[in-house]
């Protein structure tokens, strides 16, 4: 549901939107754009039944009729946030409308969790004011030509919108939910941490829809919907057998409904939903009108979503296509969790389907039946992380090409702990999109304890598996509770057994009924895609805990073994081909390289000066810059660096910082001799720094990103370079290289079937060759996963701690601040502080402890008198914990033994505090 954590800034900038409403009024604002048509915004509060729902228009203006759009918002947010991409639809010839869910915004009325009494009524009611228009097409009298689009919570009423409303012609859900009781039961199992933040989202702030509001209660004290009670569905009722009538407590509902409270806070306290629960959200639930919704739909769903996974896309996409609708599935790289939601893109895709369904332009190109983003590379010109696609010409579903891969272990015994703590940690709520701040402390996620859970392993495979769905197994489970409650997971785990990685952090809950006796289960693993290399391993987990549920209370036994003859089934997708990318730069660059060299060398060779003699005082100094200057092109007062001085010691990791056009390329690029200074001296080792100057053998660099030979090996492709060198073989020193790099037997292998990860250690070891005394590095981790991340790191502290020298630029200051020993941060080009990172950074001993609600004093007391804590204040962001002996690590599991909401550990003062002091919020 886009649900939105904390964000004082952001709250505060939604309060200016907000005041910029006059309610009631329509105001018409012009949207400027010397390249498109001018956009008009028409804000207007809409009267509803129990509820007054603000709405902008967007038009271009003009009497000729077109299709209309309607575009809903996340949990969380309000009208505001689709604006820009409703100015886009205006601009594509569309007219738009926005609003602001009830109890969202500048809306009043209760949350319904999009109730088909009242939030899709809102919908149906803004299509017959979209029908009153005179410049919207109609189908039929009172019918307009309309799509309805949205993400998550907005997706979701897209979707009912379609089911309950006959008008509706097309639709574009994203990262959304078919059946909201699965998404917060999934397989009866309680998701409690983004239920908690759910509820507590909507809850704060009060109840606008109260007594003393403008807008009437939506449901009475007594008398909440059909379904909403511990009784059966329809009966009307409230009341369970020994419980009091009514909801269980109304003023602490904010702005959702009683009914919704009450079952939120009973399924909170039980940890575990009862059928009255289930059918609640089942009723609002696009799953419950599934065979009506028999229009165009084009489904978005996020891989990193651990909310609303893939599964529910499948479950869309086979019901609306039995329906006999067109449907096309794309699966983008991030979602709820964090990630590139590829927000360009997407919104253009979506501006092309509804071209060809509302529009009827039967030339507009809606895309592939199937699409999913993969990591395909580093960008050589920013060095960005590419995206390719890969696409089929069919949906493949989650179990499409499915492959047995044989596991192997023993019967085993775990625990469910009493109270389920501690709990092993997946995917958590507002800090898995966070981890580096989290591997700053040396925790991370993807940890189970031991003793809780159960493995079973597969041999290493011969051939690298792409997995595309859900993969399958069954297993033998026996409880000494009856019930039984797991968490299973597919680990992808390397060639030396520790490293493994858990593919978007996804677990899949499984509740097992009446399994005093053995019982066989077939247990259904999150869908994903991702590529297991050769050489690596499956491990399959059954796990006890997860932090992000809720398990049984009571302390239980569980024995669990695979089903006789039981394999992995692993879903491989033969019909979905990664898009062939295009020709490498070098297969054109180097040659046209080559020319432009040869060019400036004949141009330059009578205009060379000599080189100034060595300095045999800086001849152990790997590098020092003096008064470096240069202007830009054609300027002689825009600098790209002006008067940078500092100097580089041996054994030192050093790290550049600064915001973009700070001149940190411009800087590295002087210093390998690819561009002159305007003013200054760069000497390496003594010697002056000139295009060409022998010193520069001295130097490896790894800037623009390397290019390879697909088809060749890792170790070939090293040769090939370093023959190109003209040095002799003796001197490349490839075996020391690669044995820092950490490539292992994957040197054998065509570098085509590399990860993204072993690729960039690749392209390390190759500016390694011939163990050059200093090494620069720029944005050596953009494009890679956390576990390769600190592969990366681990590659930049052993080179550097053989006497050598690292200089490395990135943008991930967390990773800089792990990784290097001195900063020179730049800004403007000139240089603002150089040091090493612990005097920069003022390291401590005190954390910050960020969480989504504020912690009640007695529970900060507690904090205060655990072992090893020294003391625990309240501050604005959270609390200010003082460690007085006890590790991060020990502290979060304390943290979350209280029920403390966290939502960030860190530094009390983090790197990134420091950056932003240092350039004044500039970048």
């Amino acid at each position: 549901m886009q649900i939105r954590l904390p964000r004082p800034r952001g709250r505060w900038l939604a309060g200016g939107a907000a005041l910029a409403v006059l309610a009631g009024a329509g105001t018409w604002t012009a949207v400027a754009d010397d390249s498109a048509p001018t956009v008009h915004r028409q804000d207007k509060v809409q009267a509803m039944p129990g509820a007054k729902i603000d709405t902008s228009y967007f038009s271009t203006g003009g009497s000729e009729r077109r299709p209309a759009v309607l575009l809903g918002h996340g949990f969380g947010g309000s009208k505001d946030d689709v604006r820009s991409q409703a100015e886009k639809l205006a601009r594509d010839g569309y007219a738009v409308m926005t609003w602001s869910a009830r109890g969202f915004g500048e809306s009043t009325g209760q949350i319904g969790l999009n109730d088909p009494d009242h939030e899709v009524k809102d919908v149906s009611r803004l299509i017959d004011n979209l029908a009153a228009r005179p410049e919207v097409q109609l189908d039929a009298d009172g019918d307009p030509r309309v799509g309805v689009a949205g993400a998550s919570y907005g997706g979701a009423i897209s979707l009912l919108a379609a089911g309950y409303d006959k008008r509706v012609d097309a639709i574009a859900p994203a990262i959304s939910y078919w059946n909201l009781s699965n998404a917060l039961f999934p397989n009866g199992v309680f998701k409690k941490l983004w239920a908690g933040i759910f509820f507590s989202t909507g809850s704060a702030g009060g109840n606008p829809a109260g007594p003393s509001s403008d807008a009437p209660a939506e449901t009475p004290a007594g008398d909440a919907p059909a379904g909403a009670g511990d009784g059966p569905a329809g009966s009307g009722g409230n009341s369970a057998p020994g419980s009091p009538a009514g909801p269980a407590n109304p003023g602490a509902c904010g702005r959702f409904q009683p009914a919704l409270c009450a079952m939120y806070e009973r399924v909170a306290v039980a940890g575990k939903p009862n059928a009255a629960a289930e059918q609640l959200l089942e009723r609002r639930s696009p799953s419950a009108v599934g065979d009506r919704i028999k229009v165009p739909t084009l489904i978005i769903q996020g891989q990193s979503d651990s909310l609303f996974p893939l599964a529910h896309a499948d479950a869309m996409a086979q019901q609306i296509k039995a329906n006999g609708a067109p449907v096309s599935v794309d699966w983008i790289a991030g979602g709820h969790d964090g990630g590139d939601r590829e927000t360009t893109r997407i919104e253009s895709r979506i501006s092309s389907w509804f071209d060809r369904y509302l529009g009827q332009d039967k030339n507009a190109a809606t895309g592939p039946a199937f699409r999913v983003s993969r990591t395909g590379g580093v960008d050589s010109t920013d060095g960005q992380a590419l995206l390719r696609g890969a696409t089929g010409n069919r949906y493949p579903g989650l179990e499409s090409g499915a492959r047995p891969i044989p596991l192997s272990g023993r019967e085993q015994t775990f625990s469910n702990p009493a109270g389920g703590t501690p709990p092993a940690i997946s995917a958590v709520p507002g800090i898995s999109g966070g981890i580096n701040q989290l591997s700053s402390l040396g925790v991370g996620l993807s940890l189970d304890f031991p003793g809780q859970f159960a493995r079973f392993e597969s041999r290493p495979l011969k051939q690298s598996l792409r997995i595309t769905g859900s993969p399958t197994v069954r297993v033998n489970v026996t409880s000494s509770n009856g019930d039984a409650v797991l968490f299973g997971k597919v680990y992808d785990v390397g060639p030396d057994g520790r490293q493994q990685v858990l593919p978007s952090q996804l677990v899949a809950p499984v509740r097992i009924e009446g399994a005093q006796q053995a019982k066989n289960v077939s247990l259904t693993l999150p869908a994903v895609d991702h590529e297991v290399d050769a050489g690596h391993r499956l491990r399959l987990v059954l796990s006890a805990t997860d932090l992000a549920y809720a398990s049984p209370p009571n302390p239980a036994t569980y024995t669990v073994a695979l089903a006789d003859g039981a394999a992995l089934s692993v879903p491989t997708a033969p019909v979905v081909k990664t898009q062939a990318s295009g020709l490498p730069w070098w297969t054109w660059g180097l040659p046209a390289a080559g020319a432009l060299v040869a060019a400036a060398l004949l141009f330059t060779a009578r205009r060379r000066v000599a080189a100034p003699a060595p300095d045999p005082e800086l001849a152990a100094v790997p590098l020092e810059i003096t008064a470096l200057t240069k202007r830009y092109s054609k300027s002689s007062d825009r600098y790209a660096v002006q008067d940078l001085s500092f100097r580089v010691e041996k054994g030192q990791v050093l790290g550049l910082l600064g915001p973009n056009g700070a001149g940190k390329t411009t800087t590295l690029r002087m210093l390998m001799g690819l561009i002159r200074p305007d003013a200054g001296e760069i000497r390496v080792f003594g010697q002056a720094i000139r295009p060409g100057a022998p010193v520069l053998s001295r130097v490896g660099a790894f800037v623009e990103g390397a290019g390879f030979l697909p088809h060749l090996s890792g170790r070939d492709n090293l040769e090939l370079y370093w023959r190109a060198t003209g040095r002799p073989a003796e001197d490349a020193h490839i075996e020391d290289a690669l044995k820092i790099a950490g490539l292992g037997d994957a040197l054998a292998r065509a570098v085509r079937t590399y990860s993204q990860g072993m690729r960039q250690r690749l392209a390390i070891a190759q500016a390694m060759l011939g163990l050059p005394d200093l090494l620069i590095l720029d944005e050596p981790t953009n494009g890679l996963d956390p576990p390769q991340i600190r592969e990366m790191r681990d590659v930049m502290i052993r080179y550097a701690a053989g006497g050598r020298t690292v200089i490395v630029s990135s943008h991930l200051l967390s990773e800089v601040e792990q990784t290097c020993t001195h900063l020179v941060v730049m800004d403007r080009g000139r240089l603002v502080q150089a040091g090493p990172v612990a005097e920069i950074t003022g390291e401590g001993d005190t954390l910050l402890v960020t969480t989504s609600t504020e912690v009640p004093d007695p529970v900060i007391e507690k904090i205060g008198a655990l072992a090893g804590i020294g003391s625990a204040v309240r501050v604005d962001e959270g609390l200010l914990v003082r460690l007085d002996g006890a590790s991060a690590t020990s502290m979060i599991s304390e943290l979350v033994r209280l029920d403390v909401p966290l939502t960030g550990v860190g530094p009390h003062r983090r790197l990134e505090d420091a950056f932003l002091t240092l350039i004044g919020g500039s970048a």
